[in-house]
Formats: C-alpha cells, structure tokens, sequence
C-alpha cells in the first residue's frame, strides 16, 4: 500500500519520479505528489487523484528541474484522501520534507507533545507529526538529519517507511523501515529508493533490501551508510541482483496487465516447476524441502497461515497435503491467527504464503509462530522480500512481477509450488503408492499446456460475461479440491466488477443460500468430471428447478451437465488433486471481462491495493 520513489543522482529527477510512480500505480492510492530541491529550494505539488492528475499539476505549480526528489502515492490511514493529506509533507521550518508508508500508532500523544512546543499542523496525517517531531529532536539536541531521524524513530510506534531531505544537507537522503518495505537501487553515483524494485529496474540491477528498524543515509559522492535504528551498529548490505526485467512490468500488447498475467499463466507455471520436476526420473527437487525433510516428515500438524487468493491457496493445499500425505493442516487467515493466542508446538510446520512478500498480518503471524518455537517455511513471489528473510526456509512461485491488483497467476504457481512440496513429502513418508506417485508428477508436467488449452475458453468467457454484467449478486459452487477455486472465482469478480459474489460448498446451497435462487440469480458451477460429478449434478438440478441461471465450468466432452445448464465453459481433463489449476482459469476469464464491460479499473480496483503492509 502506497508507493515510494526518491532519487538522488546526476539525473533529472522528475521523469524518474513520475515514471517511477506509475509503475507503482498496482499498490492502490487515492493521492500523490512529488517534491524537488533544484538546489536552492523546494518546490512541492501534490493532488488527490491518479499521478496522471499529478503530472499536469505540477506543470503548472512548479519548475521540474532538479536532480534530487521524491514521489508518493497515499493510500489514505489519517485523514480522508485530499490535497493537504497527501504526500510529501513539510515541517514546519519548511526545511525538512518526507514522504511515509505505513501507520504511526502513537501519534496522536506524540502530535499533542509538539504542540505544547508551539508546533502547527496543516493536515489530518500521522506523517507530519512524525517530521515535525525529527525537527524537534534536530534542533533541540543540534544533530545532523541521519542521527535526528534515528532517535526519532525510537520514540515511535508503529510500522513505516520513509525518505527524508533536509535542505541544509542538499546531497543527503535518510531512509529507514520498520513493517513496510523499502529497495535501494544503486548505479554509478547516483541512487534510487522505492517501495519495490519496478521504479528503477531500467536504470541499475543492484539493489539492497532494507530489513527491519534499518535505516541508509544515502550520499552523493560518498556512498551509503546503514545502520541499526535500535543501537546504531554498522550493517554490511548484502547488494542483490534484481531478477525482474523491463519487458516484465510493461503491458506487451494486452489492454490491462490482468490479461496479460492470466495469459502467463501456461508459461509461469512451467517456470516454478523448471529444475525442480523431473517426471521421468520421479525426482522433485527442492532446495528448501531437502534442507528441513525431515521436520516435514515429522510435522505432527502444518498449519497454513494467509490472506486473500493467497488462503485460497492454501485451502487448496489443505485438500492435497491431507491426502498425500496424511499430515492434519489447518488453513488460518493471518489476520486472525496473530491475534487469537493460536496452541503452536515445536513440532508444528507453518506455512506462510504471500505474494508480495510483504504481507503485514502474515509477516507478523511468522514471527509469532517463529516466538512458539514452530519451524515456518515461507512461498512467496518476490525475491527479497520480508517473508523471504524472515523465515526459517521457503519456496519462490517464479511467477514474475504481477501488477494487476486482482491476483491470477499468483494463486495458481502457488498451487504448483505446494503440490510439489506435498508430493515430494509424500515420497519420504511412503504415503502414496509409486504409481500414484508417478502419476501425479506426469499429469503435472502437462498441466502448462492443459492451461493454454483452458485459455481457449476466452471467446466465451466474454459472450456470458455480456448476458451477465449487470447481474447484482452471484453464487459460485465447487466441491472438494474445487470448493476453495468457488471462493476465489467470487473474490475475483467481487474486487474488480464490484458485483456481491459468495462462494460455496455446493452442498452447503440447501442450508441457506438457496433461498436466493430465482430466475435473476447466476450461478456459476465448477463441475469437472473428476471429483464429486454425481452430486454437483444434484446440485445443479436443485438450482434448475428453481429457475437460475447456470453457468457450468466442465470438462470437455461433457454431456450430462451441458443438457442441464444455461451455459458451459469446457477445459482440459486432468486428475482431482490438479483440477483447481484449470479450472480457475475461465473464472478469471469472466471476471475480467465483466469488469471491463461494467468500464470498471481492472488493474487498480478501487479501495484495493496490491500489498496490505498496514493492518
């Protein structure tokens, strides 16, 4: 949430910063604004809006010239989205500027402390409270910015991350972060900081992942210090090689980068098995699984901990991980797992699933279980990441960069990655047998191209899309490994079309929901032929009687269930355990396209950002 970008170098600094903000555009923001020094003072414009409405302001308030500055987008906390909210915010001597992700718990006594001490404030945010109070201890105790923003942050309770300048240090940019994350790029003389790499990806490959209460003091012609917020200790940055490149966070040709990430799909999860499946050697392997075998093996319970797509995901994996490998899982929204004094034993594996990495309430469920003594693997999306750092072992999806708000190809290389950790634990316990076992690695290996063919569906996928778009409500019903993809299809369609949808256990339609079926009511089936046919044919017949509309995901060839529905969307057939990673792909498919014809934002619905890195 919110984004970030500071640059100090021999650039100009505004292209840098716009574009820059742009390519953070995904995170989901209300505001923006940008401030430079062009060496003798400030200018600052800022808006509510898009950074499109940024651009054409501040080429009216201000002169862009400067090679030093920084950009933000708000995603509004303190204080409703408008013009004085958003960032970047002055102190009051108009010497010192930040911009701020993230949430200052204790505000509210520290701004009362200010005031006392003659200070003003313009806006509603927690942002400028924390400024004023870096200005405070600066002047009151005569430090240089670098050592005013430490002790600043001492006093301070919450999560952040921040860029500060102070026009008495024109070649100096402070950094820090606590819950909210911060890269550093770093080219010949010059530097680049933002809340992911995607701002700078184009101009260095060298980055530096700040960890936890770190804080940089970048400076012109004399490099980069960062120390320990806490104690001030000296940190030796580990610099890594980005693994994204440019072509990856452009559009390439589609309308929306939802599109273009569900068309990835065939290609990104054949990349997150590439080395580690090998179906004819009966081989899985996984660096992160061999190195901690056998707590796996041991695990007396695995207890997956998540938000969103990604605790679909791992309502998915639940299924798989219980029936391969006979281990109990329980499946937690983080939110809730880390405030509810959760019963953790020391032989317990908890796997922390998150696109982005950043994920606050699951970055702090970790650290909870990590407290109880419980080994924690982490799958994730984003080299470098919090999550990635911040447990015991773990798995990357190889999905790529994904800028669309609404998650596609993250759930289903999340899947994959938990099915080959599922599988190859299932190998070392003996709880399949090695048929099965060669089985599902083959059926595996085939399921890339069974997406493509999945993806075929999109002609059709539109055609319903246009008889149903201006539906108010819709139900969405699986059964066993399918039941978790109903949930997602309803999420999908609900984020980005802004049309209530509800998920169900298909046979749970008898205890309450069916009282909604009428004629107006879609109903979308998922009803491949592996899994529990005969009774989602029940199902549907119930829904039949009652006149709703039933939009049936099948599989191809199907004869029973396409008599009965209003309409069929037809994919590849695969085995039960496999099924979700097909048949999810036409109900993304649907959501798109209803989205688009409602003229909603696909790629940045509203109130939504891509990573929640606040509560």
């Amino acid at each position: 949430m919110c984004g970030i970008v500071g640059y100090i170098g021999h650039r100009e600094a505004y292209p840098v910063i716009i574009k820059g903000l742009k390519r953070l555009e995904y995170r989901g923001y209300d505001s923006a604004g940008i401030v430079l020094y062009d060496g003798e003072k400030l200018k600052l414009s800022k808006t509510k809006g898009k950074v499109s409405d940024l651009e054409k302001k501040s080429a009216e308030e201000i002169t862009t010239n400067g090679t030093i500055g920084m950009g933000h987008t708000r995603w509004a906390t303190h204080g409703v989205p408008n013009d004085v909210n958003s960032h970047p915010h002055y102190s009051n001597s108009g010497e010192l500027v930040i911009i701020h992700n993230g949430i200052i718990e204790n505000y509210e006594p520290l701004k009362k402390e200010l005031i006392n001490r003659g200070y003003t404030f313009k806006s509603d945010t927690d942002t400028e409270v924390l400024i004023n109070l870096i200005e405070d201890v600066q002047k009151s105790h005569n430090l240089k910015l670098g050592k005013a923003v430490q002790v600043a942050l001492n006093q301070v309770v919450g999560a952040y991350a921040i860029v500060v300048f102070d026009i008495k240090k024109p070649n100096e940019i402070v950094a820090a972060r606590l819950g909210s994350p911060l890269a550093i790029g770093i080219g010949e003389n010059e530097y680049f900081i933002a809340s992911d790499a995607t701002p700078f990806i184009e101009y260095t490959s060298n980055a530096i992942y700040l960890e936890d209460e770190e804080m940089a003091v970048v400076r012109l012609n004399k490099g980069m210090k960062i120390r320990k917020i806490k104690d001030d200790s000296l940190v030796d940055p580990y610099i890594q090689q980005l693994q994204m490149n440019l072509e990856q966070i452009e559009k390439g040709g589609y309308d929306h980068f939802m599109l273009k990430e569900i068309y990835e799909q065939p290609s990104v999860i054949k990349d997150t098995y590439r080395g580690r499946l090998l179906a004819n050697e009966g081989i899985i392997k996984m660096a992160g699984i061999e190195d901690n075998l056998e707590k796996f093996v041991n695990a007396q319970r695995i207890v997956i901990v998540a938000c969103g797509t990604s605790w679909h995901a791992g309502l998915v994996a639940e299924y798989i991980f219980e029936e391969f490998t006979r281990i109990p899982v329980e499946v937690e929204y983080a939110s809730e797992f880390r405030y509810r004094n959760p019963i953790i034993n020391k032989g317990d594996v908890i796997i922390a699933i998150s696109q982005s990495g950043e994920t606050a309430d699951t970055l702090a469920a970790i650290k909870l279980a990590k407290e109880k003594g419980a080994f924690v693997f982490g799958v994730c999306n984003v080299v470098g990441s919090s999550i990635s750092r911040e447990t015991h072992a773990g798995a990357y999806t190889h999905a790529g960069p994904e800028i669309g708000v609404a998650s596609t190809k993250a759930f289903t290389t999340q899947i994959t990655v938990l099915t080959l950790i599922s599988l190859r634990i299932a190998k070392a316990k003996g709880t399949l047998s090695h048929s099965d076992y060669h089985n599902y690695l083959a059926e595996l290996e085939t399921i890339p191209e069974k997406v493509a063919e999945a993806l075929k569906c999109n002609d059709v996928a539109k055609q319903i899309a246009a008889i149903y778009k201006d539906s108010p409500n819709c139900l969405y019903l699986g059964r066993g490994y399918n039941f978790p993809v109903a949930l997602e299809g309803a999420l999908k369609l609900k984020e980005i079309s802004y049309i209530h949808a509800e998920g169900y256990p298909a046979a749970e339609m008898k205890h309450g929901p069916i009282a909604l079926i009428d004629e107006h009511m879609p109903v979308i089936v998922i009803a491949p032929r592996q899994g529990h046919y005969d009774k989602v044919v029940s199902n549907i017949q119930e829904i039949k009687s009652r006149s709703g509309k039933i939009i049936a995901v099948v599989t191809k060839g199907d004869v029973q269930v396409r008599d009965l529905a209003d309409h069929v969307i037809e994919i590849p057939d695969t085995v039960d355990a496999l099924s979700p990673l097909l048949t999810t792909i036409p109900l993304q498919l649907l959501s798109y396209h209803i989205a688009v014809m409602r003229e909603c934002n696909v790629d940045q619905p509203r109130n939504l950002a891509k990573s929640v890195t606040v509560e």
